[in-house]
């Protein structure tokens, strides 16, 4: 049964992505507000979809902690969950993505259109420069809020952090709070895996570092702060699972440290 309605799921998930990128493709000569409120429709009924589908509940708390204006969102990344989840989120969120996704027809189109930043992962200083540009002329002319995936990809959940030096660099350059983004996605929409499990996948959304902590004292909070709220969030998850009788990847920790 867990299979037949990962089946489902992966086959309405596509079709409707496919139904919104054909919506997207008659605002591209809109505003760019118009095609990030059909970013926003297709991350909510992507949610749905998995909620009736599969049985996968969502939960976000702490939106209180977001403050206005330009800020950093910094979330734990362990599936493709989060990606659009969290679009439905802000008000105006600009990513940090891998280029290649760019390259792509339709869906990188839009990521043009959004003024998405992309990243060449093989240029390093001179992509870092590139993308602290354009996130100061998002940040500070637009407002928007900037997410990051601090380790720059997806980590299975439970694996050990791997935290990237971008995140701090841009804290420091850009002087604007950074938030916190937890979550156990991992576990219910694993990483290279067809199968989605039923439960209540978490974001905790803490509250914001301010501004003008030193580079090594920010990196330590961030990833502590992160890591035991998601590390807490994967334990109740694990929990729940065990409370239904669903199996749980074979790859996660049966019992994640508190903190990294």
């Amino acid at each position: 049964m867990l299979l037949i309605r990962s089946l489902l799921f992966n086959v309405a998930f596509y079709l409707n992505l496919a139904f919104w990128l054909l919506a997207a493709m008659l605002t591209m000569v809109l505003p760019p507000r118009f095609l990030l409120r059909i970013a926003q429709l297709w991350g909510q009924t992507s949610i749905w979809l998995m909620r009736v589908i599969v049985g996968t509940r969502c939960e976000i708390v702490g939106t209180e902690n977001i403050p206005p204006g330009g800020i950093i969102m910094a979330a734990k990344h362990q599936s493709t969950w989060e990606t659009f989840a969290l679009v439905t989120v802000f008000l105006n969120p600009v990513y940090i993505l891998k280029r290649e996704l760019t390259w792509l027809p339709f869906f990188g189109w839009c990521l043009i259109k959004l003024r998405m930043i992309p990243v060449d992962r093989g240029a390093r200083s001179r992509a870092l420069q590139e993308v602290t540009r354009r996130a100061k002329i998002e940040l500070g002319q637009n407002g928007r809020q900037l997410m990051i995936f601090p380790e720059g990809t997806r980590r299975p959940a439970g694996a050990e952090p791997a935290y990237k030096y971008g995140v701090t660099h841009l804290y420091t350059e850009l002087g604007v709070p950074c938030v916190p983004v937890a979550l156990n996605a991992g576990l219910f929409w694993p990483r290279r895996s067809l199968i989605k499990r039923p439960g209540t996948i978490r974001v905790e959304i803490l509250p914001a570092i301010p501004p003008g902590m030193n580079k090594m004292q920010f990196h330590a909070l961030l990833q502590e702060q992160i890591e035991t709220v998601s590390n807490r969030l994967l334990a109740d998850g694990l929990a729940e699972l065990d409370r239904l009788g669903v199996p749980a990847p074979v790859s996660i920790r049966q019992e994640p440290s508190p903190q990294a």
